[in-house]
Formats: structure tokens, C-alpha cells, sequence
């Protein structure tokens, strides 16, 4: 999908992911560096992607040594290493981190449109977003016969051509809610904008946690090994990785189902006044949370690629790979719960 920029497209996948950011949805003077990509790597560590491909793979660099390609003074860095810098300390790249990070630092985007999920990726969260647009819909219109699939349908209720049953609603909302009619508009906006990151947030979670399991299953076989299970130095690793994400999960979840119930209480008394509230308690977690699920997303995706099947590699190649590869950036993992 084109956002806009007149060197290169922003792909949808790279929208909806928690550790990529296309730089072309920045200001980039650096022209080469338009269609690349800042990413997070098997160490949770943020790094340029200047390529990548099925057959070439990935081809990435640290920042700081992008000054050998591009022939930067480093004495008088650029403006595009400056704000690679700033971008690199981000602890996610997902859309509501990012909108954080433009008003924090001040920076300039080519289409907003990069701060927001794709079409594709909301229509694949919109049953998540039933659980907070039908209490909506239920507590304002009551036991009104209204289907309500997704936020797009609760939209739709203002565009329906019959004026005066647009204003019936507005004025309903507005009652319900204590504001004005023309506060109606704005206060949607925030509550889709809201809810569909708690959305975007669990389903990101659910996608982890089966890979998680098998993670665990793998270190259960591991310990049962006769080959393996007197390996000291294994067996430690295994518990401290294993324990490392089992932790930061437990983390994710308790906090994303105490917004879930607080939500749910929010309904018995609703007030613009207390959404506002669960806003901006929501939205002060973003960052924790995205960076919580960045980290996790960037271990766990790598041990599904290299192991997507319970028959794929025996016990010695996962056992090489946890000490080779998933204990690397543990340490990140746990500063990350830590400020959780």
C-alpha cells in the first residue's frame, strides 16, 4: 500500500508490526535509506535493514557504523544519523509507540497513514473490538435492534440516510455520555483509537502464545533428556530463558486483562469524564506494553522460522539454538519487565 512517499511504498506487514519501522514514513535526506528499514534483532537491538529477500536474506547494519557506507562526518554527524539514534532507543516500533515518539521528538512524517494499522489488519482485530463496541452500543441504544460487527458498523450508525434518526442517536450518545452533540465525533474517534490498540495489543499476544508453548514443551523434552538433562550449563540457560518470557507474558497478560475489566466496569456509570480517564491510563502503558510485546514477538518469531513444526530439528539443534541464539538479549527481556 502507498502512503504516500514518492520513493517507496509502505507495506502493510510493516504497519502492523511491533519491531519494524519503514523509514520511508519519515523525512529521510539520505536517499538510499528511503526504502530501508530500522528493525529489531535477535538481540532486541535496533538496527538498519538496508535490504532483504528470500534468496539475499536480511542485510543489516548498526547505526553506528552506517558512516562507512554512506561516507558520514562523524565529527559532524547528519541529520539522518541524529534521528536514527533517537528512533534506535524506541523499545517498539508498533504504531502507538511511534505516535509517542513523533510528538516526544518532534518529527516530521510523509503520510500519517504510517501511524496507523492497515485495513487489513483491523478487519483481522474486529472481533476483539466486539467486546468493547457492543457494551457501547447496549448501554446508549438499549434493546434497539442494531447488528454490530465491528467499530466500522458503529460508525455507520451516523451515516444513515434518515436525518432524524442520525440525530436521535447523536443525541442519545450525547445525553448518555454528558457532552455536547458536536463532541460526539471526537469522542468516537478516541474510543475506536483506544480500544482497537487493546485490541491490536491482545491479538499480537495471542499470535505469541502458541509459539511460547512449544518453546516450553522443547525445554520440558530438554530436561527430560537422557542426553541432555546433566548438560548444568544447558539446563540454566533453559530455565533462565524459559523463566525470562513465561514472566514477561504473565506481565502482558495481567495488565491487558485489568484494562479489559476496568473497561467493563467503565459501563455501569459511563461519562465521557471516565472514558477520558481509561484513556489516558490506556495510553500511558502503551509504550511498556509495545515494547513488552516487541521484544517477546522478535524471540519468539525467530524460533518459530527455525522451528515451525514440532519435527523440525531434533533435540541437539534446539538445544545449539537456545545457547546460540534465544538466550541472546535476555537480559533486555528482563529490563523490559522490570520497567513493566
Amino acid at each position: 500500500m502507498n502512503t504516500g512517499c514518492p520513493d517507496t511504498a509502505i507495506r502493510d506487514d510493516d504497519r502492523d508490526a511491533l519491531h519494524v519501522l519503514p523509514l520511508a514514513a519519515l523525512e529521510i535526506e539520505t536517499r538510499a535509506l528511503r526504502s530501508a528499514r530500522l528493525v529489531k534483532n535477535n538481540r532486541v537491538q535496533s538496527v538498519v535493514e538496508l535490504f532483504r529477500g528470500d534468496e539475499v536474506g536480511s542485510g543489516q547494519m548498526d547505526i553506528e557504523s552506517l558512516h562507512t557506507e554512506f561516507g558520514w562526518d562523524m565529527v559532524n554527524p547528519p541529520a539522518d544519523l541524529i534521528l536514527l539514534r533517537k528512533l534506535a532507543l524506541l523499545p517498539s516500533f508498533d504504531v502507538y509507540s511511534l505516535r509517542i515518539a513523533v510528538r516526544e521528538l518532534g518529527l516530521n512524517v510523509n503520510d500519517m497513514l504510517a501511524l496507523q494499522l492497515s485495513e487489513k489488519k483491523k478487519a483481522e482485530i474486529s472481533g476483539y473490538m466486539k467486546a468493547f463496541t457492543e457494551p457501547l452500543i447496549a448501554k446508549i441504544y438499549g434493546n434497539e435492534n442494531l447488528k454490530i460487527d465491528s467499530f466500522d458498523d458503529v460508525l455507520a450508525l451516523f451515516n444513515d440516510p434518515d436525518v432524524r434518526t442520525v440525530k436521535a442517536r447523536l443525541e442519545a450518545m450525547a445525553k448518555e455520555l454528558q457532552i455536547e452533540i458536536t463532541a460526539v465525533p471526537q469522542f468516537l474517534e478516541d474510543f475506536g483509537d483506544v480500544f482497537l490498540s487493546l485490541s491490536y495489543f491482545r491479538n499480537c499476544m495471542d499470535q505469541i502464545e502458541p509459539i511460547v508453548d512449544e518453546f516450553s514443551d522443547s525445554i520440558s523434552e530438554l530436561e527430560q533428556s537422557y542426553q541432555f538433562k546433566n548438560n548444568l550449563m544447558l539446563m540454566q540457560t533453559c530455565n533462565r530463558v524459559e523463566s525470562t518470557i513465561i514472566n514477561l507474558m504473565t506481565a502482558i497478560g495481567g495488565r491487558l486483562e485489568t484494562f479489559e475489566r476496568n473497561t467493563l466496569d467503565m459501563w455501569r456509570d459511563i461519562s465521557a469524564e471516565k472514558f477520558c480517564s481509561a484513556k489516558e491510563n490506556i495510553q500511558s502503558y502503551h509504550r511498556v506494553i509495545g515494547g513488552s510485546l516487541c521484544a517477546l514477538t522478535v524471540k519468539m518469531d525467530s524460533w518459530a522460522k527455525h522451528f515451525p513444526t514440532r519435527d523440525t530439528g531434533g533435540p541437539t539443534r534446539r538445544s545449539e539454538f537456545i545457547m546460540s541464539e534465544m538466550k541472546e538479549g535476555m537480559e533486555r527481556l528482563r529490563e523490559i519487565q522490570a520497567a513493566a
